[in-house]
């Protein structure tokens, strides 16, 4: 109970008193049963007359963007889904919507969770069970029957919408407790209404049916719009986006302001001077970024200054983070697998597609083109005259001739996702040479409820087995460890560039890093960890690496350590400055020991690039104890 106590009141010294107030509004609504009164079961309601919000591309277009392999990967979804199986974060399992379990109000699964205990959904997670309903297959069958007119896809698309509104009747179960999830599946079927209009398939009963769903679903969201403010992520940007699109389609000006209202206010309040998102997290800014570029097709209202400003700042940031060679990003914070728009045949983890589209949307530039056009064609943006690549956008970053890297040193006014400043993300040739692990679960059982998020499978230092910051919950961290940093200019002319930044995330101990490139495809990084004490410490140092063959050779001080990458060999030297008794290496491989000695926890080595879905990885670390200053050198080497 203590405990409990001085978190909570740490809670409101660090975020302030609006977030715990609006959350504790939102538990009275619960406990009063004012939501089960304003989102009644199964709702009575006029459904009033909907009106189109866009067109769709030309279809020969399409065909020219998707190519012959990019059309080959969509039927072949698209035809898995009229069969009834559909991807879950990577994984195909069958489509459907029952619940084995009467349904009860939304209210109730909210307050007892214990209510979808018995779903026995894969890893007990509650997410497996929403991800379908986000209808993200809708997508896909639309996309499909508007290139081919094969009625097969409508039909599919109007059987599945049937099956989910028979058996997940408005307000009733769990796919109707959480504001965003409703939201996600609103924009998915105002969406699919415009694809599905002219089929065969799609009948005056049918789409009357489809209406009065997306009606219902608009009216869920705005009572708890309390919670998804409380939250300031990207649940109130993806609820007000649902809200506002509700309010265009019905041409509802009640609706239409209030998700302008709180779309302007989650831009502008979300996204930091620097144009990183709230949560920092590659894969929500992307949420967000392709929320904002559904609004910028829809939208009939004139974004402010300071929100255009906002957004093109996020754009920015986000194509400064990708990789040109291979169109991935790093694998900062919290990744949980959404892919709202899901309109293009690339990969879940090729960033192209939103970069391409925001690109044209808030920068006026382009990447060259290619099968990442799709999501742009179906947002009406037309290629520009100035074509780029990330090199043009890099800020803080630093480029080698085939290699390039980032170094993590953020500022933190909300909820952030891991604990991981100054970690190193290093990439060659499109490969991910030094990794972020990713996040792999959020709901699982001990040792993987959530684990990736802290600071020791990181590539940064952890100074006696602490995190940098305090966890104070699966998806809170407190005591927040801000990170400075700078470009060094150099006069020496085989230094292609120089970054030094530094947090004091453990108190009396300064971890200040240095990371250059020189001419020669060669990496330094310096570790200086400096102690107010003479108390010794335990220092750890730690790479993720890929799985590739390895090689390990010691020297005098240090390690190298060879990797047989797909374009050859990578040396990875790592050595104190002087020689440290209390020294070890180690090398673990999904939570197996390889190499040296080390207590080894069953989540390192192991690397997530998608939500539920992990793969073996190489955790190199470097531990010392010392009582004085210590400084920790590693050198990447990449064959020319």
């Amino acid at each position: 109970m203590k405990s409990k106590i001085l978190t909570g009141l740490k809670f409101l010294r660090q975020l302030g008193l609006r977030p715990l107030a609006l959350f504790a509004l939102y538990k009275f609504g619960l406990k009063t049963g004012h939501y089960k009164r304003v989102t009644p079961a199964n709702p009575n309601s006029l459904i009033p007359n909907s009106y189109s919000l866009f067109t769709l591309p030309p279809r020969d277009q399409l065909t020219q963007v998707l190519s012959e392999d990019g059309k080959s990967i969509l039927l072949k979804e698209a035809n898995e889904i009229v069969n009834g199986e559909i991807h879950i974060f990577g994984e195909k399992t069958p489509l459907d919507f029952t619940i084995p379990q009467p349904l009860q109000h939304w209210t109730a699964h909210e307050k007892n969770h214990k209510l979808f205990s018995i779903f026995h959904y894969l890893h007990n997670d509650i997410k497996y069970l929403w991800e379908p309903a986000r209808f993200a297959f809708a997508f896909s069958l639309g996309r499909a029957f508007h290139l081919t007119q094969d009625n097969q896809y409508a039909e599919s698309f109007w059987k599945n919408f049937e099956s989910f509104t028979q058996n997940n009747p408005a307000n009733l179960g769990p796919h109707w407790m959480n504001g965003q999830e409703v939201a996600i599946r609103l924009m998915s079927l105002v969406w699919a209404d415009h694809v599905f209009e002219t089929a065969p398939a799609t009948s005056y009963e049918r789409r009357a049916a489809l209406h009065r769903s997306i009606f219902e679903h608009a009216s869920r969201i705005p009572s708890t719009l309390v919670y998804a403010r409380s939250q300031n992520n990207n649940h109130l940007v993806t609820e007000a986006a649902a809200i506002y699109t509700a309010g265009l389609f019905f041409k509802n000006k009640t609706w239409r302001n209030l998700g302008w209202k709180w779309l302007n206010w989650s831009f502008q309040n979300q996204i930091g001077s620097y144009g990183e998102y709230i949560q920092h997290s590659t894969n929500y800014h992307r949420v967000m970024l392709q929320t904002a570029l559904w609004i910028n097709f829809i939208k009939q209202d004139v974004f402010s200054v300071n929100t255009s400003q906002a957004i093109g700042r996020s754009a920015h940031w986000l194509f400064s983070l990708l990789d040109n060679a291979s169109g991935r990003t790093p694998n900062l914070g919290a990744n949980d697998g959404a892919l709202i728009f899901p309109l293009s045949a690339s990969a879940f983890d090729d960033y192209r597609p939103t970069v391409q589209a925001a690109a044209r949307a808030f920068l006026r530039t382009s990447l060259e083109s290619g099968a990442w056009d799709e999501l742009s064609l179906w947002f009406g943006l037309k290629a520009t005259e100035r074509i780029a690549d990330s090199s043009a956008y890099l800020t803080e970053n630093l480029r080698g001739q085939n290699s390039w890297a980032y170094l993590r040193a953020s500022h933190f006014k909300s909820r952030l996702s891991h604990i991981d400043q100054l970690h190193l993300d290093l990439w060659w040739r499109g490969l991910n040479i030094a990794q972020d692990a990713g996040t792999y679960l959020y709901n699982a059982a001990a040792p993987w409820d959530n684990p990736l998020v802290t600071t020791r499978v990181h590539n940064t230092v952890t100074v006696d087995g602490r995190d940098q910051m305090a966890r104070a919950g699966r998806f809170l961290v407190l005591d927040w460890a801000n990170a400075f940093s700078k470009n060094i200019v150099e006069a020496d002319e085989n230094i292609l560039g120089r970054v030094r930044a530094y947090h004091r995330g453990y108190r009396n101990i300064k971890h200040e890093r240095t990371v250059t490139v020189y001419q020669n495809e060669r990496w330094g990084v310096e570790d200086k960890l400096s102690s107010r004490s003479k108390t010794p410490h335990a220092y750890r140092l730690h790479w993720l690496l890929p799985d590739y063959e390895w090689k390990i050779e010691n020297r005098e001080s240090g390690i190298d350590l060879r990797l047989n990458s797909p374009h050859g060999w990578i040396t990875l030297s790592l050595h104190s400055a002087f020689f440290i008794p209390n020294s070890s290496f180690s090398l673990v491989r999904a939570g197996q020991l390889l190499h040296g000695q080390r207590d080894v926890q069953p989540y390192e080595g192991w690397a997530s690039r998608n939500y539920g879905q992990k793969s073996p990885a190489l955790s190199l670390a470097f531990e010392v104890t010392s009582a004085f200053h210590t400084t920790l050198t590693s050198e990447f080497v990449f064959s020319s």
